[in-house]
């Protein structure tokens, strides 16, 4: 799909499910309604057809379970079973600025799955304007170095899916 920017050759690398096997990131960005989540979805559909287990959250949804977890003190809890995960999926990553306590969490979930489990992340956002949703530089300098210099991009382009033809 050349109008979506869509590379059939890393789309059938990913198919076969080594980056998950391997604990790779995967990055997809785009503008609203090119199909990112889509993508995402169907990774990880496929994911989970392969025998991984396979977790799907937005941002915005992981950091409203996150502070309810440390309310009622079952965070550690919380935080295990993501890392259990063979394959995390974090959907609308920086549709808002990340206050210190998300980008604390953010970046204990990152390090427990770094080398070890797949995570995919997906974002309205380009890359390069990542730093300034994380507002403390040294934790945004310790999240980005560990998920952008490694990741396969995916960058989505064209116009939303979702517009009546």
């Amino acid at each position: 799909m050349p109008d979506r920017n869509l590379d059939k050759t890393i789309i059938a690398l990913l198919s076969d499910g080594s980056y998950v096997s391997k604990g790779e990131f995967i990055l997809i960005t785009g503008a609203t309604g090119c199909g990112k989540s889509f993508l995402a979805t169907a990774l990880g559909q496929q994911a989970c057809s392969q025998g991984y287990k396979t977790m799907y959250v937005s941002m915005k949804k992981l950091s409203a379970q996150l502070k309810i977890s440390r309310v009622e003190g079952t965070y550690m809890k919380y935080i295990e079973k993501i890392s259990k995960h063979n394959l995390l999926i974090l959907d609308d990553f920086g549709l808002t600025a990340m206050d210190q306590q998300q980008s604390i969490d953010l970046m204990e979930i990152i390090e427990d799955r770094h080398g070890k489990n797949a995570t995919i992340v997906v974002s309205q956002l380009p890359v390069s304007t990542w730093y300034d949703i994380i507002p403390d530089s040294t934790i945004a300098d310790a999240i980005l170095d560990r998920i952008i210099h490694t990741a396969t991009r995916v960058e989505l382009k064209g116009e939303s899916l979702r517009k009546k033809k």
